[in-house]
């Protein structure tokens, strides 16, 4: 779900941004280390100092309300702890393809099918040769073409979202310069339809690598870049005329211009990669840079099909941004050798100057390979994380602060990435061009994956920490991404796996890992609401990226295009996993039902907390106690709720043992659930705006115990945890290690 969604935002020109500095930022290679293993850290420092210093620590807990523990970080005594020389590392975001070894050009032909999507905001180049060759829309986004410092235009603007053919064909013996521009269509009184030409004599010939939506000789002085999608880019050695453009422009190396084709690349071959195929005898591939938007519908895109596996040459298309980022490329500045003895849990590099608050890289360290150190696995959320890497408070629209129902929280992480567009945004956020932002990468510095943040994922996670730390618990650590690579075998053998506040990006491995465990009678505590949600893709060929389509369902910031509903990493229908015939409820007994943020509330028992079946649960608490009235997130129901529903497949023999009703209109009933719209969405109107606690035993000996709200754990630390949440959490916790199986599910 979307806890923080943001408004459309279309292009506009960039406001006056406040210089806001961010002295020290760093990330490392790898999110989950196992112990004894190795960390590479990247490091940038703006200040005007010789050194940092690190300390690695172990997180206790995150987050510093005045009410709670505190942030409580322990040193870890290691070879990187002490100062390192400081150094300013810059990020070159825009997505672009780059091929090497091409041969010099005199006379040529370019061409393509673009779909500008910001034409007007500066000059963009669609295919260019080394410095001096370059086919671009001008400042206008019309047409142009400049040839060795030259530079001619067809004056007349592409239309924004609308297909277009563009050529340029030059003759070295003649000089004869042709440009032109044939839109998909035109509207009555803007034809904007050019063929012109014109003469031209450089003064040499053009030579170099090509680049394909961006100009430049190496990544870092990448300028030009395009915004829009780009199809059948195609160059030839000489001069064609339309009906050789035509023949150039067609799925496959027409025979007739074999002897002339230097470059036919088909985007719609290998999308699950980053390589672009070149079909001429040639076989000049190139190589993306910064992950582009692949899997999108090309010029020629019907409609009947919406699965690009199954109409390849309907998918030509990719969509390049220039704010687009993969890997921030950074240099590393010091290494970590993890202790083979090193306890599992949540470790950063705190990293600091003099005069600066300090920065805190964080990873998680889990056992070695084979090895089980403790009968709890915590499985922290990292997929969300990643969801909502660097969310930009400060992009969100006018409507953000009633939908908060309160006024904004904006640090100074959310100005600084106001000024900082090249830090990418998360996947709630919109790109330069109003399109969604589809993937997101721990391959770059991640300002709110720290303490101290909005009490909202990993720093709301904090707590949970802080309580097994309390209560003398020893856990295992392990990371969404390391469930999607090792699958089921990850999880044998612990007695209870734990979730955090809001697991809800969930890839199918993880979903066939999760289900896997439970079969063989695994004991599940989900802790958290609206988890299980979104379907999501990692990636073999983009190391550290996830994807997430967002289709025609769910609480959403934005909506993918029609025809990209299907995910480039691997094909899959995105969406909500509930729309693909597995439902949150299925699992964990409830699932996604309403969201609301200026207040929570609390549970009351309900007749299934006095079965003889679940009764433990409740041992220290009253009949009649309210559970959760408390917390550091105003109650323990509350942000995202989940309800029980046997129409969605919560089991029909699960207990609902407590219920929080009370919520007010700010907590709205998602979308999903409306079949049209009406006035009885909010709390105090609709029935199904609650959160249900439940528990149901499962073949096999295992058990499924879910509170079915983000606010949850908010409220284990309350009063040193020494309260109802924390203690109905900790009877759980007991009697899943208990090795005593629970009996089979009646009935």
């Amino acid at each position: 779900m979307d806890a923080i969604a943001a408004s459309p935002v279309l292009f506009r020109p960039p406001p006056a941004r406040m210089t806001v500095r961010k002295i020290i930022a760093g990330y490392a290679d790898r999110l989950s280390v196992a112990a004894g293993e190795s960390l590479e850290f990247k490091v940038s420092v703006e200040a005007e100092v010789g050194t940092y210093r690190c300390d690695v620590v172990r997180l206790l807990c995150t987050d510093e309300h005045r009410e709670g523990p505190g942030l409580v970080e322990t040193v870890i005594d290691t070879p990187a702890n002490g100062s390192h020389p400081a150094r300013r590392q810059a990020v070159h975001a825009g997505s672009y393809a780059r091929v090497e070894g091409m041969p010099a050009l005199a006379s040529f032909t370019l061409q393509a099918w673009v779909r500008p999507t910001l034409p007007g905001a500066g000059r963009q180049a669609l295919i260019a040769q080394g410095d001096a060759l370059a086919m671009e829309l001008d400042e206008r986004g019309a047409l142009a073409i400049e040839l060795d410092g030259e530079r001619v235009s067809t004056g007349l603007p592409l239309r924004e979202g609308i297909w277009a053919f563009v050529a340029a064909s030059y003759d070295a013996g003649s000089g004869a310069l042709r440009l032109v521009q044939s839109p998909a269509r035109c509207h009555p009184g803007l034809d904007n339809r050019a063929d012109l030409r014109f003469r031209a004599r450089p003064r040499r010939r053009f030579e170099g690598a090509v680049t394909i939506a961006a100009r430049g000789p190496h990544r870092a002085a990448m300028t030009h870049h395009f915004n829009g999608k780009i199809d059948r880019p195609r160059v030839a050695a000489r001069a064609l005329d339309r009906a050789g453009m035509d023949l150039l422009g067609g799925p496959e190396p027409p025979p007739a211009l074999a002897g002339d084709v230097r470059g036919f690349w088909d985007f719609a071959r290998e999308t699950t990669g980053d390589r672009v195929v070149d079909l001429s005898a040639q076989r000049r591939d190139g190589v993306l840079v910064n992950l582009p938007a692949r899997a999108m519908t090309g010029f020629n895109w019907s409609g009947d099909v919406y699965d690009w596996r199954f109409a390849p040459r309907e998918y030509g298309a990719i969509h390049f941004h220039d704010d687009d980022l993969h890997d921030a490329g950074w240099e590393t500045d010091f290494r970590l050798d993890t202790p083979p003895d090193l306890a599992s849990g949540v470790y950063a590099a705190r990293l600091g100057v003099p005069g600066a608050p300090p920065e805190h890289v964080v990873f998680f360290v889990r056992p070695p390979p084979g090895e089980r150190r403790a009968e709890v696995c915590y499985l922290a959320p990292t997929a969300t994380y990643l969801a909502y890497a660097n969310y930009r408070v400060m992009d969100c629209g006018p409507a953000y602060e009633a939908f908060q129902g309160r006024l904004p929280r904006v640090g100074p992480e959310d100005l600084f990435l106001d000024a900082h567009p090249e830090y990418g945004d998360s996947l709630y956020g919109r790109h330069r061009d109003g399109s969604g932002v589809c993937y997101s990468s721990r391959l770059r510095p991640i300002l709110n994956l720290r303490p101290n943040g909005p009490l909202w994922t990993f720093n709301g996670d904090g707590y949970l920490l802080h309580w097994f730390d309390r209560l003398g618990c020893r856990v295992d650590v392990l990371t969404d991404e390391d469930l999607h690579r090792e699958g089921a075998a990850l999880l044998a053998g612990y007695r209870s796996l734990v979730t955090g506040s809001h697991p809800e990006y969930w890839s199918r491995a993880m979903w066939d890992a999760l289900r896997a465990y439970l079969d063989d009678g695994g004991r599940l505590m989900y802790l958290g609401g609206n988890g299980f949600y979104w379907r999501t893709a990692f990636s073999e060929a983009h190391p550290g990226a996830i994807e997430v389509r967002r289709a025609e369902d769910g609480t959403r910031p934005w909506e993918s295009r029609p025809g990209e509903y299907h995910m480039s990493f691997n094909g899959e229908l995105g969406g909500l996993w509930r729309r693909s015939g597995r439902t949150p409820n299925e699992l964990a007994g409830v699932g996604f039902t309403a969201q609301g943020f200026d207040r929570g509330t609390f549970y009351v028992r309900s007749p299934g907390s006095f079965d003889p079946r679940a009764r433990w649960i409740f041992e220290g608490v009253g009949e009649d106690e309210r559970i959760g009235d408390f917390g550091f997130a105003d109650g323990a129901s509350g942000q995202e709720i989940d309800r029980h529903d046997p129409g969605l497949g919560s089991p029909p023999h699960a207990l609902v043992l407590a219920t929080a009703r009370g919520h007010n209109d700010n907590m709205l009933l998602a979308n999903e659930e409306l079949g049209s719209t009406h006035l009885m969405v909010g709390g105090t109107e609709n029935p199904d705006v609650r959160s249900d606690m439940v528990f149901f035993e499962i073949d096999g000996g295992g058990a499924v115990f879910s509170t079915g709200s983000i606010s949850w754990i908010a409220s284990l630390a309350w009063n040193g945890c020494d309260n109802n949440v924390s203690r109905i959490t900790k009877n759980v916790l007991d009697r899943f290690l208990d090795p005593r199986p629970f009996p089979d599910p009646p009935g």
